[in-house]
């Protein structure tokens, strides 16, 4: 009696075992599987990473402040392999821009600003430059490499 109950239990878990290896493989099964078509997967293009380096601006006083406030930031630009002269040519609109954009800031919203948003308010200005000149933009995106508030 105790080997039956040896082979039922190692029974009920190679079951157990199996259903749930399929519930695992029906819940993850690639997209073509279930009769949908996959989307294409994007070839990984190489990356060349230039520096902007020292962006410095005065942020805008509020009212009644007297204390000047200043801002300091390191910019990345990412930008494929094949493209690296032509950003390198816009590195100097590129600081324009983003002297533009930081300097519009006030101490108060500056402060309270995450990295992740200063890359997006950035980004999203370079975008528009790009399209009021009807020009492609040669870079793919600008991340904050080092920001400093004083």
């Amino acid at each position: 009696m105790n080997k039956k109950l040896v082979i039922v239990l190692a029974s009920v878990a190679l079951l157990g075992a199996a259903a749930a290896g399929g519930a695992l493989w029906y819940i993850a099964k690639p997209a073509t599987a279930a009769g949908k078509k996959a989307a294409p997967v994007e070839e990984a293009k190489p990356m060349k990473y230039l520096t902007v380096d020292k962006v410095i601006v005065m942020l805008r006083r509020s009212p009644g402040e007297n204390a000047p406030h200043y801002m300091s930031a390191d910019l990345v630009v990412a930008t494929p392999v094949e493209k690296e002269k032509e950003t390198k040519e816009h590195l100097p609109m590129l600081r324009s821009v983003a002297v533009r954009t930081l300097s519009a800031y006030p101490m108060s919203k500056a402060e309270s600003m995450t990295i992740d948003q200063y890359a997006e308010e950035l980004n999203k200005a370079f975008d528009e430059t790009y399209a009021r000149e009807a020009r492609e933009r040669p870079f793919k995106e600008v991340l904050i490499g080092k920001l400093i508030l004083e």
